[in-house]
Parts: structure tokens; C-alpha cells; sequence
């Protein structure tokens, strides 16, 4: 998993407002990622936890989950954001 802040230019190389938007009210639950997704925090916190690390996802955070991978997702307050998969 890996996190970055997108300046605005590569935000709109990748073409983000055109990305489907994802919204969860706040919750645990366990996700698996049969696919690589990229993802793109528009409003919430998320507090995401692997076997290796635990990272917290805000407004302008910009993740991208690998194939495979297992981990543990909260979201603390309602979440929105844009979202790819691969």
C-alpha cells in the first residue's frame, strides 16, 4: 500500500473527476483486493491496517492497494472518494 499527496497537475493527468465515487458511512470491516485499486480521498478518515503497517487516509491522500492484498479497513467518518481499479 502506498500513500501520496497528488499536485494538481497529476491530478488531472489521471483524470480523477471522470473515476467513479465510492461513499461509506462509518464501520469495520475486512477487504481483500482481487485487483489492484488505486483511490482518491475526497472527504472522510480511513484507517487502514495490513499485517506490515497501519495508515490513516485523509482529504487529498492518494492510495493505491496492490493485488492480493489483505487488510482491515475503519472508517471513522463518512467516507467519499474517487476510486480505479486495474
Amino acid at each position: 500500500m502506498t500513500v501520496e499527496k497528488l499536485t494538481a497537475k497529476k491530478r488531472e493527468a489521471l483524470r480523477l473527476d471522470q473515476w467513479p465515487v465510492w461513499e461509506c458511512a462509518p464501520s469495520t470491516f475486512p477487504w481483500h483486493y482481487d485487483q489492484e485499486e488505486s483511490c482518491y480521498i475526497l472527504e472522510g478518515e480511513i484507517t487502514v491496517t495490513t499485517a506490515d503497517q497501519t495508515v490513516r487516509l485523509s482529504p487529498g491522500d492518494y492510495a493505491t492497494f496492490s493485488k492480493g492484498l489483505d487488510c482491515q479497513w475503519q472508517v471513522d467518518s463518512a467516507v467519499r472518494k474517487h476510486y480505479l481499479f486495474r
